[in-house]
């Protein structure tokens, strides 16, 4: 019984131990910036210099030795589109980042971003090595701080500021003839997605029936109109008590919903013919 108890307690111990929190150190940070129509994402830890020199002989981080940027994991730049730094592209995705900080000069080489621990990447050839200008910072900055500044509708700078040293990094999006596309398509007039979401609405909400089937029939009438916009016709149809009609519409339905194989819609439109 001893036993028993002495084990018990030491799990106990155990378990309030491992519940304990405390403050971090280098606390984690998420900053989230748009430029254009791109996000970017950095997942960072955030040291501070606490009285410590950082950079330079005598410093925390000696010269010419690679530093992960930041603290504990390895410091994580997500890109929601293709970007351009120092006109080099970055396909959409996430990247890892080491730093080798110099007195006039510094590189930052990106790599693909497979783990947290920074140790994996040193041993990893870059596929982006970037030669960065040194800026004298005039504003003392106590923790590292990575922030956007810069910005217009096709670029900006990611500015690394710790101390009194600042590297800013260029970053364009080449988005042009995506936002040409866009414009296009939006002065074009509604799209047959647009009509088939607004027929939608008014069908479920059970308002404007005679205004719902005109929406929805300005977007099956496009020769390409998928199975469960010519279904959602036959049953505004069906509601309006136009039943000769939605069962033609069904007809139709039924074979497209065959074709694209969804059984769900196969059943509903056999239920608006044989009811």
């Amino acid at each position: 019984m001893k036993t028993i108890f002495c084990t018990m307690a030491l799990f106990v111990a155990l378990s309030s131990y491992t519940q304990l929190r405390l403050p971090a150190q280098s606390p984690n940070c998420i900053v989230s910036q748009n430029i254009g129509l791109t996000n970017i994402k950095i997942e960072y830890s955030r040291p501070s210099a606490r009285g410590r020199v950082i950079f330079g002989e005598n410093g925390l981080l000696p010269m010419n030795e690679v530093w992960r940027v930041g603290a504990n994991n390895a410091t994580k730049v997500t890109f929601s589109n293709t970007v351009f730094i120092d006109n080099k592209p970055l396909n959409k995705g996430s990247y890892a980042i080491l730093a080798i900080p110099g007195l006039k000069m510094w590189e930052l080489q990106w790599y693909p971003y497979v783990s947290r621990d920074w140790n994996k990447y040193v041993e990893m050839e870059p596929i982006l090595k970037l030669q960065l200008p040194v800026i004298q910072n005039e504003t003392y900055i106590e923790t590292l701080d990575l922030c956007f500044q810069e910005i217009s509708m096709n670029g900006g700078s990611l500015w690394l500021s710790w101390e009194r040293t600042l590297v800013k990094i260029p970053i364009q999006v080449k988005e042009d003839e995506q936002i040409q596309k866009n414009i296009d398509n939006a002065l074009s007039g509604p799209s047959i997605f647009d009509y088939y979401r607004s027929a939608l609405y008014l069908h479920e909400t059970q308002t404007s029936l005679d205004v719902a089937l005109d929406y929805i029939q300005q977007a099956t009438k496009a020769a390409d109109a998928p199975f469960f916009m010519v279904t959602r016709e036959a049953l505004i149809l069906k509601d309006l008590g136009e039943i000769k009609q939605a069962k033609m519409v069904a007809k139709k339905a039924l074979k497209l919903s065959q074709k694209a194989g969804n059984k769900d819609f196969v059943r509903m439109n056999l239920d608006i013919i044989n009811p």
